[in-house]
């Protein structure tokens, strides 16, 4: 018999909120975390010179300075991200009460550290290879998000990271889950991260026309299914959710926020950015999510879609939805919330998926916002006139990433 798993932490930092609870306040009212870039300073030929940055945050608030001065950003938010959610979860560091060897991280991330990268290799052109930090690989690499919350929580289970572009953190949930179902863990830290609000990043979107250029009103540039958009805004941030096997979860007494169901995965095999025409491997991947849910598209409520707010996405996404649900899908509510944190590449599976459990539990669906030019070719309820009350008993969160990476989680109400 496959194992159940439930979600029983979350932790969520976005340009909207350094924590769950301001983040769900933030996003219901439907506020843009856009404004103009502060962590560099863009020359004046940047195409795009805004993001979606986090507001105050301080790394000292979940490491230590020392630490965290080894640290890339990209590592600080994950580890903030697993302090919150672990938290939520009744889960101490040194892991009291649980077995560790079947405790587990596992920790998306699309670049990893690419600030540190960029800030050494012009150390490096500038003072000599002598100069390059001592720090430098392990603050870089894309693991080491996972390897530094497993030593803080002293997690001996599955550990290691996924690297596919914006489907990276949904990746990471949807093996995560997989490792308890078949019964290699109990208790699974996962989710996505990313920090790369940086110079070469910028330009490499902005040389392949990803990003949009609304220099002038950055709060108003993500517009996902909008006849009118011109691509995303950059945004930083990390999403993690702690997972854990059901009747472990009840011996522990754990609070159950919802239920993660289903996990589909597939790869369009059609080009390097692009998505296939219609969405085909999109659908793929929800008709697939819903299997291992054992779930039928008309119980569906709530698809948060990868909504990028780009011309390709939008439409192709659109028609994957009416392709897997039918129906269903003129009678949900399919939403982005990357019109209010941006698109956070590989962190966004894990914020979206944190989004979508809360949805199950509360009842209640964040807006689309940015909204004001039907697009015929998408044209189902993306909830653009505010914040949805509805049951939600089962939703898909969608993430796809560059190479053609396609993943949808399923995550169910949990009424107990």
């Amino acid at each position: 018999m496959t194992r159940r798993v439930v979600i029983t932490g979350t932790g969520l930092l976005t340009a909207v909120g350094n924590d769950v609870q301001s983040n769900w306040e933030s996003l219901l009212a439907g506020r843009s975390g856009a404004a103009p870039i502060t962590q560099f300073d863009p020359p004046a030929d940047f195409p795009v010179r805004f993001a979606c940055e986090l507001k105050g945050f301080d790394a000292g608030e979940y490491m230590d300075r020392k630490e965290a001065k080894r640290t890339d950003r990209y590592a600080q938010l994950a580890m903030a991200g697993s302090v919150q959610a672990m938290k939520e979860a009744g889960l101490s560091e040194g892991l009291e009460g649980v077995d560790a060897e079947r405790t587990g991280v596992l920790i998306g991330s699309g670049i990893g550290g690419i600030a540190t990268f960029e800030d050494q290799h012009a150390r490096f052109l500038q003072k000599g290879p002598a100069r390059v930090s001592p720090f430098f690989v392990p603050m870089f690499i894309a693991d080491i998000a996972s390897g530094i919350v497993s030593i803080r929580y002293g997690a001996k289970g599955p550990n290691y990271a996924t690297v596919s572009a914006c489907a990276s953190g949904a990746h990471a949930i949807g093996n995560a889950f997989r490792s308890i179902q078949v019964d290699e863990a109990d208790v699974m830290i996962t989710g996505g991260t990313e920090a790369t609000v940086t110079p070469m990043t910028m330009a490499g979107f902005a040389a392949l026309t990803a990003l949009s250029e609304r220099n002038d009103s950055p709060e108003t540039a993500s517009r996902p299914f909008d006849a009118q958009r011109d691509g995303f805004v950059l945004g930083e941030g990390a999403g993690i959710l702690v997972l854990e096997e059901l009747e472990h979860a009840r011996r522990r007494g754990a609070n159950i926020i919802a239920e993660m169901v289903g996990f589909g995965q597939t790869a369009d095999a059609y080009h390097i950015t692009a998505p296939a025409v219609g969405g085909e491997g999109a659908a793929r991947a929800m008709r697939m999510a819903l299997r291992s849910a054992n779930a039928r598209p008309e119980e569906v409520d709530y698809v948060n879609a990868h909504g990028t707010s780009t011309p390709a996405n939008d439409t192709n996404e659109t028609a994957a939805i009416k392709t897997t649900l039918g129906e269903r899908a003129y009678q949900i509510v399919v939403g982005s919330t990357k019109s209010m944190t941006g698109h956070t590449l590989g962190a966004a599976g894990g914020v979206e998926a944190v989004i979508s459990a809360l949805v199950c539990q509360k009842g209640i669906i964040p807006p689309t916002i940015n909204y004001s030019t039907p697009d015929p070719d998408c044209d189902l309820n993306y909830g653009t006139s505010g914040a949805t009350e509805r049951g939600v008993g089962l939703a898909l969160s969608n993430s796809f990433g560059f190479g053609g990476h396609n993943v949808s989680l399923a995550v169910r109400r949990w009424d107990g």
